[in-house]
């Protein structure tokens, strides 16, 4: 099969890329700089790992970049994982309408554009496709400072479960995969003793494990979960 995944060079992005190589899968890659990672990533399989370096704040030159000059009409693409996102974290009393607007771009604006052009991917090739948003729980969930970034999540769940009505009789599917607090540049600022507070809110009383979030959206890419469409999966440590 062959996965475009999105924001791959790092963090759970790069986790699922290399479970999703490992399945002997081709990851189409995009990214806006490559990292030292994802260059051992891409050494690892030539042959599977195909990277464009592409900026998702570009939402007007999606078609022309990804769909045309990229990927073109030829290539099977079998799913789409919506991963790439930026935080921009402030109280909503200190909103900058200019941030925001980056935020939404990357976060939803873009994804909902390359979203469509799936499709028209999926419906030429008769492809019953699949598509996976990583959303947060912090949409489910509130984290003083989040509200503005939960927003976007919200907005992208809100979309796949209604994508999952329109164009589930064609066999599309489409799903959200929720993490809880992970380990990656987002949350590099905090503070061991912000960690903590955020850990004792889990079940399990620890930090989600990003491969189990990346093996999750295996599942969801495979045969075994066929009849599971227009849900939010939430690997969250016991969160909600």
């Amino acid at each position: 099969m062959n996965i475009l995944v999105s924001g791959v060079s790092k963090g759970l992005g790069l986790s699922i890329s290399e479970v999703l190589l490992k399945e002997g899968w081709t990851v189409y890659g995009i990214s806006r700089s490559i990292t030292s990672e994802l260059q051992n990533l891409i050494h690892l399989y030539p042959d599977n790992f195909k990277h464009l370096s592409y900026d998702l704040s570009d939402t007007e030159n999606v078609k022309t970049v990804l769909f045309k000059n990229w990927i073109g009409k030829d290539v099977v693409i079998h799913a789409f994982i919506n991963n790439a996102a930026i935080a921009y974290d402030d109280i909503i009393s200190n909103l900058n309408l200019e941030c925001l607007t980056d935020m939404y771009k990357v976060n939803v604006f873009t994804p909902m554009n390359i979203c469509k052009y799936i499709i028209r991917q999926f419906l030429l090739h008769k492809i019953k496709g699949s598509i996976i948003h990583v959303s947060s729980i912090s949409a489910h969930t509130g984290y003083k400072g989040l509200s503005m970034y939960a927003s976007t999540k919200g907005a992208l769940e809100a979309f796949s479960k209604n994508t999952a009505r329109e164009w589930g009789e064609v066999g599309i599917r489409s799903n959200c995969v929720v993490p809880g607090f992970m380990e990656t540049e987002m949350s590099a600022d905090l503070t061991s003793e912000q960690k903590n507070k955020i850990y004792q809110r889990t079940s399990l009383k620890k930090v989600v494990d990003k491969l189990s979030v990346a093996e999750t959206i295996a599942f969801l890419l495979s045969e075994k979960a066929i009849s599971i469409t227009g849900q939010n999966i939430h690997v969250d440590s016991g969160v909600i």
